[in-house]
């Protein structure tokens, strides 16, 4: 009977090699393979002209970049799925070696089904081994050699104290850092100047390599300004949730002439003309008749450096015309009133709803809320102004525009030659607040603007003096890239590494293009800016955006930079979540990971440390590495059980 049986299963498995292995059966993927590899080497022979133009070092991995293009315009998932129950290579894995991986699938799915190679076979430029090289030079000539902890390099943006504090740049050095990313955006070249000088010297002292770069701010398209609001300064206790208050308002009052801020935070600090407050002593009172025409007691409890505190558990409104009146507890009142000085305008906004109108105009417009007659007719919509209306005449009836990080949306009704109609289609349910120097995103437009501004050419001439690379913004095309070498060249650095943001629509559309363009130059990375890029393509799309182009990049042996967010929860609060360790750990398959400055820094930057050093022996771009696990022994343990602890169960039980 087992005779039968083992006949059987031979014969199942004969059938089963057979349906594999056969000629039949293999001749059309070997024809699926050869028909990709020839519209592989066909895109390269028309694209010679974009070769030619590529730094000769660089010649191999753009030849990959178009090899990996012209595989993905096909759809090989069918192809894939008979790959895999034949042990083969599914090309999941390929992007760094397309010609090679094809090669060897078409060899050895040939060799065992003994079938004659095609003719048209020639060798890779770019084996498996080569690829790896590539992407380890690419990435040396970027960032330097890799750290000897952590499976990827750590750049970190600097806040403005890293120009008056050098211990915070040794800090950070010490515990990882080994890019500094200055953003021309603020500060000045003094600032820049201050901060890369100290962490050249943090470099020295700690026998550590750290470079520099400089990102150019890139043509800023954010809101104007709006009217100012009123003069008034408010402050209230704190109350619980039946109203009844648990701590008094605590009020600086500040003698004329100091701006100091007070050494402890204040709920109010209100600034007091001439020396009035030199009489005023703990146990005083000073009382007001705020703007609602409330009479208020402020109690004073301490007096200090240039000021008095009080407390009060009154709410007040006050303006530059409130008067202060002193009440001493001993002496008599002063009978002179005191004066306040100058207070801060309120930060002014508009408040949009969906369905409403608002005119998008130029930079000269000041933004002003929306107008109505006194039987709530709509005189004048709400208007906002754009730092950039040469974008208006890129856009188009119907396409989207996006303000404040996406959280307000709206669609362009009409375009005119000062201002644009747009109808909000996305707010909030009570109405969202839209303020000053705001996001302003046009996913849909086919912007003509220039990546490179006037500020950033003249920036770029401190750039190319004092950093080891450039960051670049807002870039789109491949002209922009184009743009920026020819500066480079004529400011005496063509071989000065660029890091191109990726950071709109246009610019993903168009990665391939954009990553030719960068080959020309002798070092060159990518930094996939997700935030904006979520905001621009949608949130629910930036999973495999950021794929396509780890993919893109992988392809063209092009250095990564993972930014956007990274731990940015326990930057800035000391405490992560769940989510962002997760995505900190998918850096690793990054060259490079940013952090952002916040106030718990240091400690973002030894969890990312720590998680990159853990990862690094789990994974290799998208190639898991399976090194041995202790978790495995677990089966294989001997287990001390106690069984005089385990009570076998009684009939009535087993039933149960």
């Amino acid at each position: 009977m087992a005779d039968v049986e083992l006949r059987e299963l031979s014969t199942e498995v004969s059938g089963f090699d057979s349906l594999l292995w056969g000629r039949e059966h293999i001749a059309p993927l070997v024809q699926r393979l050869t028909s990709i590899r020839r519209d592989m080497l066909a895109l390269e022979s028309t694209a010679r002209h974009l070769l030619q133009a590529v730094w000769p070092r660089r010649k191999a991995s753009a030849r990959n970049l178009l090899h990996y293009v012209a595989l993905r315009r096909h759809d090989v998932r069918a192809l894939q799925e008979q790959l895999i129950p034949r042990g083969l290579s599914s090309l999941g894995r390929c992007e760094a070696n397309v010609h090679a991986t094809l090669n060897s699938v078409v060899g050895a799915l040939c060799r065992l089904s003994d079938l004659d190679e095609p003719l048209e076979s020639m060798p890779a430029a770019v084996d498996f081994i080569r690829a790896r090289e590539l992407v380890a030079q690419s990435t040396i000539n970027l960032f330097g050699p890799r750290p000897s902890e952590g499976g990827a390099h750590i750049m970190v943006t600097m806040p403005s104290e890293a120009a008056h504090d050098p211990s915070l740049i040794s800090e950070l050095v010490d515990h990882g850092m080994d890019c500094m990313r200055v953003n021309c955006g603020h500060d000045d070249p003094t600032a820049w100047k201050a901060a890369i000088a100290n962490l050249r010297s943090a470099c020295d002292k700690l026998g550590r390599q750290c470079k520099v770069l400089m990102d150019l701010s890139g043509p800023k398209l954010r809101t104007g300004p709006i009217q100012v609001g009123t003069a008034v300064l408010k402050w209230r206790p704190q109350r619980d949730a039946k109203g009844q208050v648990i701590a008094p308002a605590r009020i600086w009052f500040q003698s004329g002439g100091h701006e100091a801020a007070p050494s402890v935070p204040a709920d109010a600090v209100v600034p007091v003309l001439g020396n009035w407050l030199d009489r005023v002593a703990p146990g005083d009172e000073i009382r007001l008749i705020d703007t609602r025409g409330r009479v208020r007691h402020v109690q004073i409890t301490e007096r200090g450096q240039h000021g008095v505190w009080g407390e009060t558990k009154q709410t007040a409104y006050i303006s530059a015309d409130t008067r202060l009146v002193h009440h001493a507890r001993r002496r008599k009142s002063q009978s002179k009133k005191g004066r306040i000085g100058a207070i801060e305008p309120t930060e002014q906004y508009l408040v949009v709803r969906r369905g409403d109108q608002l005119l998008l105009a130029d930079e000269y417009k000041i933004g002003s809320p929306a107008q109505y007659d006194d039987h709530g007719s709509l005189l004048v919509p709400a208007t906002i102004g754009c730092t950039l209306p040469s974008v208006f005449k890129d856009l188009k009836r119907g396409e989207r525009v996006l303000f404040d990080d996406g959280k307000i949306a709206a669609r362009v009704e009409q375009v005119c030659q000062h201002h644009v109609v747009l109808e909000i289609t996305q707010a909030g349910r009570n109405g969202t607040k839209l303020r000053a120097d705001k996001g302003i995103n046009l996913p849909d437009s086919d912007l003509q603007l220039g990546a490179l501004t006037d500020k950033d050419v003249q920036d770029l001439a401190f750039v190319v003096e004092h950093a080891d690379m450039v960051g670049y913004s807002f870039v789109r095309r491949a002209e922009d890239v184009e743009l920026l070498q020819n500066e480079l060249t004529r400011l005496g650095r063509p071989e000065m590494p660029m890091v191109l943001k990726i950071e709109n629509r246009q610019a993903f559309e168009r990665l391939p293009s954009l990553l030719m363009a960068a080959l020309r130059s002798p070092a060159s990375g990518v930094m996939i800016a997700r935030g904006d890029l979520a905001i621009e393509l949608g949130w629910q799309r930036l999973a495999e955006v950021q794929e396509e182009i780890l993919w893109m990049c992988e392809a063209a042996h092009m250095p990564v930079v993972w930014a956007t967010q990274v731990l940015e929860s326990l930057a800035k609060t000391g405490l992560p979540s769940r989510a962002e360790i997760t995505d900190a750990a998918m850096g690793v398959r990054a060259e490079c990971v940013m952090l952002n400055k916040g106030p718990h820094i240091l400690e973002a930057l030894q969890v990312l440390s720590g998680i990159l050093r853990r990862m690094q022996d789990h994974q290799v771009k998208k190639r898991p590495l399976l090194r041995r696990l202790r978790l495995a022994d677990d089966l294989t343990q001997p287990h001390t059980i106690d069984e005089d602890a385990i009570q076998p169960l009684s009939d009535a039980q087993g039933s149960k």
